[in-house]
């Protein structure tokens, strides 16, 4: 009997949700570090800023597999290249479990990074096998299994470093990896190559399409923008909490990850509605959403139950704005979608990077009042930008025809 064959579609009933669980498993590896940074550093004997290079790496790592590895995806046939991530960062996780050292634990982040690139091969994969009509709703379940995962890492991770300890939080991983590999490697159908290119001419097109796809150009920056929006609360939410006059800990800051998880979920509803609606009034609402979210965090920030709701509108209007983006990139070369993926993710992780610098140093003069302004500031220009380059996009579309 021979090799089931992927064919754009055709998805059989239940590999979305494997997609999605698959997608949130993996990605949780890039955060697994984060609460375990004071237990990490005490055992190997670092501190301050050296042991900040611990996740400092991870994302760099991050980063360096969606520029080179994710590319791969459409030269390559695909379901091989998952698999094979999928093994070899449950190697990367055992090297963070046996890290003799920081100098070890950075270079094993740095690797846990770079083979942390299976979700950003899952989502274009279940693109491709999504019928049209349902593209939206696929690619928002898969993300929202992402979100969740990152969301709930750092739970995790924290629970198992405190009742085991760190090197078993690493250990867990890898065999959560290798049982993964071998369910995708069965489950996954197979997909020949969709582009015949060499690895250079594959990350020279890159350019090309960048030049070529302005729907690719618009959706990149708002995503940069959002998504910087989304890290300059989160890479400050603990710093804010602790100055509180509670003096809250890191813990309770975890626990706003869970709220999250309601926004999270609702993306496969954007999705569905990102279906039926071919303009970006999604965008839009988004967008607009996330802004709010900013208002509701500098008006009743000073309690709980305010961040809880500031958190679970950022969440949503991030996710909502992330799946549309997706839903249209996804739609413009089927052959590339994914280095298209690469060039809007890239960009995506640049802009959290860059929301998340200037978040913390508004957050060191300003306070919470320039975190929000600086939140607030990037969705506003998400806005402008989707205006303008809606109405550019729709000039040139007039004039083609």
């Amino acid at each position: 009997m021979g090799e089931e064959h992927a064919r754009p579609g055709h998805m059989k009933p239940g590999l979305v949700w494997l997609m999605a669980v698959a997608s949130g498993m993996t990605a949780a590896n890039l955060y697994y570090n984060q609460p375990l940074l004071g237990d990490i550093g005490r055992e190997l004997g670092a501190s301050g800023s050296s042991l900040g290079w611990v996740p400092t790496m991870t994302q760099v790592g991050y980063a360096s597999g969606m520029l080179l590895i994710v590319p791969l995806g459409d030269s390559l046939e695909r379901r091989r290249v998952i698999v094979t991530m999928t093994s070899l960062v449950s190697l990367a996780l055992v090297g963070a479990a046996l890290a003799p050292g920081l100098g070890w634990m950075v270079a094993a982040s740095f690797a846990i990074g770079i083979t942390t690139c299976v979700p950003q091969l899952l989502v274009p994969f279940a693109a491709h096998l999504a019928p049209a009509a349902a593209r939206g709703r696929v690619v928002g379940t898969v993300m929202s299994g992402l979100l969740i995962g990152i969301l709930l890492s750092r739970t995790a991770a924290g629970f198992v470093g405190t009742h085991l300890g760190w090197r078993e939080m690493f250990w867990i991983g890898a065999a959560l990896m290798l049982v993964l590999a071998v369910v995708l490697r069965v489950a996954l159908p197979a997909q020949p190559a969709v582009a015949d290119m060499s690895y250079g001419a594959l990350l020279h097109s890159l350019g090309g399409l960048v030049r070529n796809e302005p729907v690719l150009r618009l959706h990149s920056l708002i995503g940069a923008l959002t998504f910087g929006s989304f890290g300059a609360f989160w890479a400050t939410l603990a710093l804010y909490l602790q100055n509180m006059p509670e003096h809250y800990s890191p813990q309770v800051a975890g626990l706003f990850g869970a709220v999250g998880v309601v926004g999270a979920a609702a993306a496969p509803l954007v999705g569905r509605y990102a279906d039926v609606r071919g303009d970006r009034k999604i965008n839009m609402l988004a967008i607009s959403v996330l802004l709010v979210s900013f208002v509701v965090l500098a008006l009743l920030g000073q309690w709980l139950w305010g961040i809880a709701l500031g958190v679970i509108l950022l969440d949503l209007g991030a996710q909502a704005n992330h799946i549309s983006n997706q839903t249209r990139v996804f739609a413009l070369r089927p052959e590339a979608r994914s280095r298209l993926n690469t060039i809007y993710m890239v960009s995506y992780f640049v802009g959290g990077a860059t929301g998340s610098w200037l978040g913390t140093a508004a957050w060191m003069r300003f306070g919470w009042a320039g975190v929000c302004l600086v939140g607030g500031g990037m969705a506003l220009a998400g806005l402008i930008v989707l205006g303008l380059g809606s109405a550019r996009i729709a000039r040139a579309a007039a004039r083609g025809a």
